[in-house]
């Protein structure tokens, strides 16, 4: 990864992509551990963080990741999420920041030197190009060593760098979060039903 301590930096992390991409390689992301690591690489003057977010409800597992974010470093993009029902009957979430990050890419290029992108999205490619065109530099950080691959081939072609997240992963990187199961019920039924009694 080629970085020079007088580059203007700008990261670009779509959420949802770096997350699935962490929790294929068998980590969780650091952010404070990432922010510190672009610090020491150049001037990082904008590290943008996009997600969509379900508000209808009244929790959002992401919401904590989200209020911390805002607060420490980051500049948060979202958007509602977008609620379907896929061909199983299942409530899922859509929620696409393709737009908003191309957008945000083309404007910053204007006084960023170096702009990374945080996802194997193969949609991106021609802003990538496009960006490149102004004289910027671009890395893309997503991974090959998943199964399947998590980076489009077209992206990672275009790109003048192309990190794996698989190598940066003790590096901004922690073990992923076990939830705890809960402890088996010994008791035999009587015990049970005489509990349960009272």
């Amino acid at each position: 990864m080629t970085f020079y301590p007088t580059d203007r930096l700008a990261l670009f992390i779509d959420g949802a992509n770096l997350y699935s991409a962490a929790k294929s390689l068998g980590f969780d992301i650091d952010y404070r551990k990432l922010l510190d690591e672009f610090k020491k690489r150049g001037v990082l003057i904008r590290a943008y963080y996009y997600t969509a977010i379900a508000e209808n409800d009244d929790y959002s597992p992401i919401r904590p990741l989200v209020d911390w974010l805002d607060y420490n470093g980051f500049t948060l993009v979202t958007k509602p999420a977008r609620e379907f029902t896929d061909s199983q009957g299942r409530k899922r979430w859509r929620g696409d920041m393709d737009i908003e990050i191309a957008v945000d890419m083309l404007q910053i290029a204007e006084t960023a030197d170096h702009l990374v992108l945080f996802s194997g999205d193969g949609d991106f490619r021609a802003v990538v190009e496009a960006v490149q065109r102004k004289g910027r530099r671009v890395t893309v950080v997503s991974t090959m060593k998943s199964q399947p691959p998590m980076t489009s081939d077209d992206l990672r072609r275009q790109a003048d760098n192309f990190v794996d997240l698989a190598d940066l992963g003790n590096i901004i990187g922690r073990p992923q979060r076990v939830q705890p199961r809960p402890a088996a019920d010994t008791r035999t039924l009587a015990e049970r039903e005489a509990d349960d009694e009272y």
